[in-house]
Order: C-alpha cells, then structure tokens, then sequence
C-alpha cells in the first residue's frame, strides 16, 4: 500500500506539552495587565484622591503617548531580525521581567511627592507600563505563528483568548482573598485598600513573571518569513488600501468607547457591594461568561462564520445590558438579595458577548494579514495592529479623558463622591448608583451593537478566507 504523506495545511503541529505552556503563560501574563486594568483607576481616585482634572489628563496623555510607542514597536517588530528563537519569543522573555517590576510600581507612590511632581512620577511609571504592554503584546502574536494549519491557528487563539479572559479576571480574586486576610487581622486599617493594591501586584508580579518566561521555553514558531527590511510608511499605506482593515478599523474605533463604561466599574461595585475588592462579584461572573462565550462562538464556527455570529453578538449585547440595566434600577429602588444575585447573574449573560467580542477579532486580523501578505508580500504583524491603533487611540483618550469628568467632580453627570481622610466609605445617591449602572450595562451595550455593523461589509468569509490561506502558504514555501 502506498503511503501518503498528509498536507501541512491539514497537518497539526503544535504538542499538548507546548499548548499547555503557552495557555499558561497568557494566563498569568494576562494577570499582570488584569490587574492593572481592574484596579489602577481606583488607585488613583480612592487612594492617591487625584482629581477628575488630574485623572483625565494623566489618562489623556498616556493614551497618546502609548499611541506613540506603538508606532516605534510596529518599526521593531516588522523589521528585526528574526533569530533562532523566531519573531516574537525573543521580545516576550526581553519584556517579562520588565513588565512585572513596572506592574508593582503602579501601585506605589513614594512618600512626599506631591503636585507636579506626583504627576510626572505617574507619567513616567505609566509611559513604562505602556511601552511593556505594547512588545509584550507579542505573547499574542505567538499564537498567529505557531502553525501553518489555518484551522489549529484558530484553535490556538481560541484557547488562547480564553486562558487571557479568565487572566484577566483572576486579580479580582487575588485582592479579595487579600482583602479578607487584612480584614481579620487588622480591620479598622486606614490604608486598608491601599494594602490590597501593593500586595495584589506584587504577588501577581512575581508569579507572573516566572511562569511567562518559564512557558516561552517551550514555544516554537513555525512560520516562514522574510527578513527583507521594509519602509513602515508603505506597509501602513498598503493596510489603508485594504478594505477588509478599514472594517476593523472603523469597528474597533466604535468598540473602543466601551472604556466608558469599564471605567465604572469597580466603582460601581463598591456603590452596590460595600467595597472595591468585591468587585470580583462583578468581574467573576462577567469572565466565566467570557470564556463560556467562546467556547459556545467556537462551537457556532462549525455553522456559521465569523462575521455573522460578530454581528449577532452585538445585538445581543443590547439585549443582555438591558436587562441587566432593568434588575439593578430595580435593586437600587427596592434592594433585595434576589435582585443583587440576579443582577450578577445577568453579568454572565453579558460575558458571553465578551466571549464574541474578544476572540473574533484576533481571527480577523489574522486573515486580514494574510490578505495583505498575498497581494505585497509583506507580513504586517506590528504595524496592522498599530493602524488600528489610530482608530482605538482616538477613541480611548476620549474615552478615558472623559471618564473620569463623567464619574465625580463638581459638573460631573454622575457625581461619585471622593472617599476622604473624614468619610472613607461615602454613601452615594440613588441617582449616582443609577447613573453608574446606566454607562455600565447600556451604553456598553450600545458601543458593542455599532461596532458589529462595519462587518455588514466584510466578505473575508468561506471558501475566500481558505483560498487565502492556501495562496499564502504556498508563496511562503517559494521563499
């Protein structure tokens, strides 16, 4: 009988040992910027007590200046030389340690800085933290490489999305187990928020660290590349060109708002829960629905493509933020434990969408650089994303400069009030608990439902993604 050799397309490469690994390392490495994201704002605000106008400019500003970076780390990765190890392991374990000294120092502030000096050491610590996000997005961009089997690519950002949701969520219990303990031992402690915030980041840090440089060992990438130098101007020019980058562009842009809305929540929790480290009642329930949600969109794949479970999502979305704007109107005006749980359970319902609005962008990026690498020639992996990047960059600055002037302060629409040195856990009003609720689930809704429609325009589906990836394939074998 004759033997057949079995395709590389349909052959899978990536190891059960090496798969593991590299969930792993997403996983704690998502914890490290998790617990940024999660806390850094309430750092801020409850334990710093900086002012709306300080918080927006700091948030403005680094927004910007992370824009900027972006553009030298698109320059870095598009045209380094590719070693032994690949395009983007190198960078991963460059950054790692990095990252997990700068995750720390966001949550500690020496003694004595004050005013313009206060604001220059946050700067500078936030412009580190920005310049670490930005290569260490690399461990993203691992899962792109690791195989030329279109199908085991998408699983591996599959499960890779899913180890990042569930990462990401993991601080929230970290802080609340913290909490507890500072609770018991010593429970009248002033800088008890304060002490949930260094701890949790020092001990996410370091493990974090550790396990990210200890899962690269095991990664190999198995992409072929050229390591022909090429003008960024006219990769970034190449990606304009293309339609199918302008409909996730334009869609990330719209998406991209949501950061309203993920502003307040941790403020919201402390307003409906009593604390800010219970806002793992909100973040728990809200990730497990993440990942639920993309195991259910890769089951949906089997039937339906990409671009129409996106856009079903975001209807969806409306939906979910909905209901769950409903039940807590309802709670803040007749609080009952049935409403509070089945509040939090309407969180998990919103996940789902999450799930949808995490995973499917990754895939369509990824097809959309095989596109581009079809017609140029060129592989975009860093300034792809960094054109984006204009769209989200505006976007978030606004986003994160108004937040702040949305949430508390004296023409603020919410009017949160200030923890302060006499009244450190204010009661807030009917009206501010709803209005935190409102931007927390419908507005979030809304910016999900806008940004599905740009995909009413994209035809990167079927048998056209697959004829790409095979194009691409079999160019790269000519190298």
């Amino acid at each position: 009988m004759e033997n057949k050799i079995k395709n590389p397309l349909e052959q899978n490469h990536i190891k059960t040992k090496e798969m593991v690994f590299y969930l792993a390392a997403i996983f704690f490495y998502t914890m490290m910027t998790g617990m940024v994201g999660s806390y850094r704002q309430a750092y801020l605000v409850n334990v710093l007590r900086l002012a709306d106008g300080e918080v927006s400019f700091y948030n403005g500003f680094l927004s910007v200046a992370g824009f900027i970076m972006s553009f030298v780390y698109a320059l870095i990765i598009d045209n380094r030389k590719i070693g032994k190890r690949g395009k983007f392991i190198p960078i991963v374990n460059a950054v790692a340690i990095p990252m997990g000294m700068v995750t720390m120092l966001l949550f500690y502030t020496p003694d004595g800085l004050a005013g313009t000096l206060l604001m220059i050491y946050l700067l500078t610590i936030g412009m580190l933290h920005g310049a670490c996000c930005s290569f260490g997005n690399a461990i993203n961009l691992v899962s792109y490489v690791m195989t030329p089997n279109n199908k085991e690519r998408d699983k591996i950002i599959s499960f890779r999305s899913i180890s990042s949701a569930v990462g990401n969520s993991a601080p929230l219990v970290v802080v609340l187990v913290i909490s507890a303990i500072i609770k018991s031992v010593s429970p009248d402690n002033p800088n008890r928020e304060y002490l949930e915030y260094i701890i949790g980041a020092s001990l996410i840090s370091v493990v974090g660290t550790i396990i990210t440089l200890m899962g690269m060992r095991f990664m190999k990438e198995r992409m072929a590349y050229t390591a022909e130098k090429k003008n960024p101007l006219e990769g970034i020019a190449d990606i304009l060109k293309n339609k199918y980058a302008w409909v996730i562009i334009v869609s990330e842009f719209l998406k991209n708002f949501r950061g309203i809305a993920n502003y307040m929540g941790v403020f919201l929790a402390a307003a409906l829960l009593g604390s800010t480290s219970k806002f793992l009642l909100f973040g728990l329930p809200t990730g497990i629905g993440t990942a639920v949600g993309m195991l259910i969109i890769n089951a949906l794949l089997k039937k339906f493509n990409a671009k129409q479970l996106y856009i079903a999502s975001g209807i969806y979305s409306i939906i979910a933020n909905t209901i769950a704007f409903i039940i807590g109107y309802t709670y803040f005006n007749s609080p009952s434990n049935i409403l509070q749980i089945a509040f939090i359970a309407c969180l998990f319902l919103i996940g789902l969408q999450f799930g949808a609005s995490n995973l499917l962008p990754s895939m369509f990026q990824a097809d959309v650089l095989e596109v581009i690498e079809l017609k140029t020639s060129k592989r975009l992996d860093a300034t792809l994303p960094f054109v984006i990047g204009i769209g989200t960059m505006i976007s978030g600055t606004v986003a994160t400069s108004l937040s702040p002037k949305i949430l508390y302060g004296e023409s603020s629409i919410i009017q949160y009030i200030q923890p302060s040195d006499l009244n450190p856990d204010p009661e807030q009003t009917l009206n501010t608990k709803i209005m935190m609720l409102f931007f927390y689930t419908i507005f979030h809704g809304i910016m999900m439902f806008l940004a599905g429609v740009p995909f009413f325009f994209y035809k990167l589906t079927g048998k056209t993604k697959e004829d790409v990836h095979n194009q691409v394939i079999a160019k790269r074998e000519q190298m």
